[in-house]
């Protein structure tokens, strides 16, 4: 049942066990407007990551790390 839709007012009446099948289904509950859908309710996942984790993969390789670098090497020069 992924990607439910429930109106307000459904939800108001209901709140409590469709946050119920929320969290044990895992599955996004779209509640709306008219039929336009506002709110997003999903399960809470903690993707929290350090600094470290982020920026891990992103660091360029060099081949020949002590070499000098010249004036032309850099971005902000150019």
């Amino acid at each position: 049942m992924p990607n439910r839709h429930v109106s307000k007012s459904e939800f108001k009446a209901k709140a409590l066990e469709l946050f119920r099948q929320v969290e044990s289904s895992g599955d996004r509950l779209i509640v709306t407007n008219h039929g336009r859908p506002t709110l997003e309710v999903r399960p809470y996942r903690d993707d929290a990551q350090g600094p470290l984790e982020i920026l891990r993969g992103s660091h360029l390789r060099y081949e020949n790390p002590t070499d000098p670098v010249g004036e032309d090497d850099w971005e902000a020069v150019k």
